[in-house]
């Protein structure tokens, strides 16, 4: 009986020494190109952690905000960042748990992240400011300007996500997804098992980009490295984006918004007009535009289009 223990505790321990090894190997090999490390940026220590965010050009504030995924930073907004600055002083920030920000150990829920872009603003800014948010970030954005409208002047909203998938809540499944993600070693085998390399260029493939060709390698290495960063500390926000932690239901704050909200929709991403009715039937006075031969990251994959119509909303009194 002695024997069999001894020999499943060694068993385990090599499991456990394998599986740590692993972990550091994917950590080492998304970071050995330090892409992001080479961009020079800033730090705004807020009272959850030091967030990083980059700004340039000059005239009126435009805050742009990526989607809100453990692989996502402000790289999303690279390829626009030459055209939007010659009009705009830009700001581009890596959300708490992304990127180059602190990725603190803690359930990430929709409202800090409401309070993350009140503070930022109030904080950094400094001033009204036109703000630019895609996919999950769109809704906390809503909540932002719903609790400090003086913040905010027109808000331009990328592929939402479905009203749907908002009302959705954590429960007792979700939370026990969310404990084997946050328990270390095994958590970030877990973690690193769900952003692979090869995970991420499959998003790329069938949910970020509608015509394959366009995609570059530099993108795909630069949201495996964004996810990676930390040494798998991502998990804990991928964590609480799986339990539902991040959602809420922003029916009623969207209705109550008098900013101009303009929401841009790629034809090809699936129900993508279903999802735009969905919001303007809460808000009649909502403008939307639709954008063709792009999916989920138009500001990737077709920039020049979504300049054109940034431009015309943000112009138009």
């Amino acid at each position: 009986m002695k024997k069999n223990i001894k020999h499943f505790l060694f068993l385990a321990a090599a499991a456990g020494t394998g599986i740590h090894l692993m972990n550091r190997t994917v950590n080492r090999t998304a970071c050995m190109k330090e892409i992001l490390s080479s961009h020079p940026g800033h730090y705004y220590d807020w009272k959850h952690g030091r967030i990083y965010y980059t700004k340039t050009g000059s005239g009126a504030p435009l805050l742009l905000i990526h989607d809100l995924h453990p692989a996502s930073s402000s790289y999303e907004w690279s390829r626009m960042m030459k055209k939007l600055e010659k009009t705009n002083t830009v700001y581009t920030i890596d959300l708490l748990g992304c990127g180059r920000s602190d990725k603190p150990n803690i359930t990430y829920t929709n409202y800090l992240y409401v309070q993350l872009i009140d503070n930022f603003i109030k904080d950094v800014i400094k001033e009204k400011t036109d703000v630019v948010a895609t996919g999950s970030s769109v809704s906390f954005t809503v909540m932002a300007c719903n609790m400090e409208k003086n913040l905010f002047k027109k808000i331009i909203l990328i592929n939402p996500e479905k009203m749907s998938v908002l009302n959705r809540t954590p429960d007792k499944k979700k939370n026990v997804a969310k404990f084997l993600l946050d328990f270390p070693v095994i958590g970030t085998f877990l973690y690193n098992t769900t952003v692979h390399e090869l995970k991420i260029n499959r998003m790329f493939r069938e949910k970020y980009y509608y015509k394959k060709q366009l995609i570059s390698t530099k993108a795909q290495d630069v949201y495996f490295e964004a996810a990676h960063l930390g040494e798998g500390a991502g998990r804990y926000l991928y964590a609480s984006i799986i339990s539902d932690y991040t959602n809420i239901s922003i029916t009623h704050a969207l209705k109550n918004i008098e900013n101009k909200i303009c929401i841009i929709g790629s034809r090809e991403r699936p129900h993508s007009v279903e999802i735009l009715d969905e919001y303007t039937e809460c808000n009649h006075n909502i403008e939307t535009a639709y954008l063709s031969n792009s999916k989920y990251l138009p500001q990737l994959e077709t920039p020049d289009k979504v300049n054109e119509i940034l431009q015309v909303f943000l112009n138009n009194q």
